[in-house]
């Protein structure tokens, strides 16, 4: 985004020249003579007077005018808003491993998003019961799928135990290890439409993906409208 300053001249108009002509009283010339030879007695009738012209004002070249200051240059446009950069899709990733309070859960793929948002609920009113704050986005492990629903892990990063774990809670640690990273955004059931991506991507460059794969959720599900999702999808690597 170049921009070129302009400068301002002043310009000088040229003056008009104004020329006074003066009027002066002309002698009369005697009447003619009947006789076509002029009489020796007349006398010719004096020229008129000249009047000086006033010489033409001088006019300025625009060198000699002062031009204007030199304008500072406008600043750089703001960027255009929601201006989003292309996500990295299948790009290698290291998992590092995390303490995480776990709860584990299964789920049919017709209830699918509203049971892990369940899970989410139960995790963050038991941390926020013993004043917990959690120290990284919640996630949700893939342990297993099948053509009726799935089994999961719903886990959230904390700096410390949680104590008063109900039988389907633990602590534990989350993934770790190489992984390609996804990302998806939007309504949790468009995810199949990203899987179905991330497959082909598999495919193409002759990839085995293990049993499990993770999501991480970037926004709050439990506070994002579900279209506004962004979630990072990880896939290890056999």
């Amino acid at each position: 985004m170049n921009l070129v300053s302009t400068l301002r001249a002043a310009m000088v108009a040229l003056p008009m020249v104004v020329i006074a002509f003066g009027h002066t009283a002309l002698a009369q010339s005697p009447a003619p003579s009947a006789s076509p030879t002029a009489s020796p007695s007349a006398t010719p009738s004096p020229a008129p007077s000249a009047v000086p012209v006033p010489p033409p004002a001088e006019t300025k070249s625009p060198a000699d005018t002062p031009t204007a200051e030199k304008a500072p240059p406008p600043a750089p446009p703001p960027p255009a808003p929601n201006v989003q950069t292309a996500d990295p899709f299948g790009e290698e990733f290291t998992l590092e491993p995390k303490k995480v309070v776990v709860m584990k859960g299964t789920a049919s793929w017709d209830a699918a998003f509203d049971t892990l948002i369940d899970s989410f609920k139960a995790l963050t009113a038991l941390l926020d019961k013993q004043g917990i704050k959690a120290t990284g986005n919640p996630m949700i492990v893939y342990t297993s799928t099948d053509d009726t629903g799935f089994t999961f892990l719903a886990q959230i990063p904390v700096d410390q135990d949680v104590k008063n774990l109900t039988k389907d809670m633990s602590m534990g640690k989350s993934p770790e290890g190489k992984a390609l990273k996804f990302v998806h955004r939007g309504s949790y059931d468009n995810m199949d439409n990203t899987y179905e991506a991330i497959t082909n991507h598999l495919d193409d460059k002759k990839l085995e993906a293990k049993d499990t794969f993770i999501e991480e959720y970037i926004t709050n599900p439990l506070k994002t409208a579900e279209d506004k999702l962004v979630i990072n999808v990880y896939v290890p690597l056999r």
